[in-house]
């Protein structure tokens, strides 16, 4: 019995790991439709680069650096559990995570949501950086910055001690992905033509508004495994709760934005709803476990208003990104970690 319990649980984290890898194909489609066609070569070999590289440098040392194994009287700050992965005794077992899956599923798993997390910061730094650069950012975030900040609640750290709750990643994939990308376009500056001498924003529309829409409903189904994954079994209530709450909020995150940059602009923005989807769904994923199908909606549709209004505060600010990256995860991961508070 345990052994058929385990199959199936693991078989479904398996599905959800490949869904989330399937992610980078929308992260592809999307940064590549949103920015001008000059760009497309460099913005498809950062993603590769990202997933390939990052998967590597988190089975070098980012798993160990993320699941260190605090002890009891550890700060919880930074523990290094060493080079490499080799399963523990018992990993492939029932008794490893409750039966949920197995030590290498969870290593895969992990590393998926890594590599992702280093994809956010690739759209906002578009059409502006050397590819050596972000070569060097993506291994420095994906070896030691993400799993850090991951290993403070997930590994078991300070802030799992505090009570801190991020069911899969708002905060710790989402706004700290975002926080990257603000400080990574800051330090760029803006693109060259992006704002007027009186330092009003220019539309530099993407080339390709059908292939940005693909990339953005990849996503969505990607976040069906990023979302229903990180149940961290096949638990039927567990996973059918989340998918209704991460589905909804995402809806009402279109309707937030179309309502919100209609009334703004006087005309519907198909680049701010396509946003909007992702701002939802951002903002649902703190909480998916714990927030009502109901309270969903106004998560995502709250979520949907503030990308549009953040899209047009960071012009104002000029702070050039030309995929929304930072509005979408950075300030809706914000709003969505707050949102457990309020709304679970």
């Amino acid at each position: 019995m345990e052994t058929t319990i385990l199959t199936i649980n693991n078989v479904w984290m398996m599905v959800c790991t490949f869904l989330v890898f399937f992610m980078h194909m929308g992260f592809a489609f999307l940064e590549s439709g949103l920015t001008r066609q000059k760009n497309t070569i460099n913005i498809l070999f950062k993603n590769f680069f990202v997933i390939t590289t990052g998967l590597l440098i988190y089975c070098i040392g980012g798993f160990n650096l993320m699941y260190p194994g605090f002890e009891d009287g550890d700060m919880g700050i930074l523990k290094f559990a060493g080079f490499g992965i080799t399963a523990p005794e018992g990993g492939m077992d029932f008794g490893y995570a409750d039966g949920g899956y197995t030590w290498w599923t969870d290593f895969l798993f992990q590393g998926m949501f890594a590599a992702t997390a280093a994809t956010i910061v690739s759209g906002a730094v578009a059409e502006r950086i050397k590819l050596s650069s972000f070569m060097l950012f993506a291994i420095l975030y994906v070896g030691l910055i993400y799993p850090i900040v991951g290993s403070w609640k997930w590994g078991g750290g300070f802030l799992d001690g505090l009570g801190f709750y991020d069911f899969a990643g708002s905060t710790l994939v989402h706004s700290v992905g975002g926080w990257a990308a603000l400080i990574g376009v800051y330090m760029l500056g803006a693109r060259i033509g992006k704002f007027d001498d009186k330092g009003k924003a220019r539309a530099l529309p993407g080339h390709n508004l059908p292939l940005g829409a693909a990339g953005v409903l990849i996503l969505w189904l990607g976040w069906f495994g990023f979302n229903g994954g990180s149940v961290l079994s096949a638990d039927p209530g567990g996973v059918s709760l989340v998918f209704v709450t991460t589905t909804l909020a995402g809806a009402a995150g279109i309707i937030g934005a179309m309502v919100a940059s209609w009334s703004i602009s006087k005309k519907p923005d198909l680049s701010m709803i396509l946003n909007g989807s992702l701002a939802g769904l951002v903002g649902i994923t703190a909480g998916a476990d714990v927030i009502s199908p109901i309270n969903s909606i106004i998560v995502g549709f709250i979520a949907g208003l503030i990308v549009v209004v953040a899209v047009i505060q960071l012009d104002k600010a000029k702070i050039d990104d030309p995929v929304g990256a930072i509005s979408v995860h950075l300030v809706c991961g914000i709003w969505g970690t707050l949102a457990v508070g309020i709304f679970s």
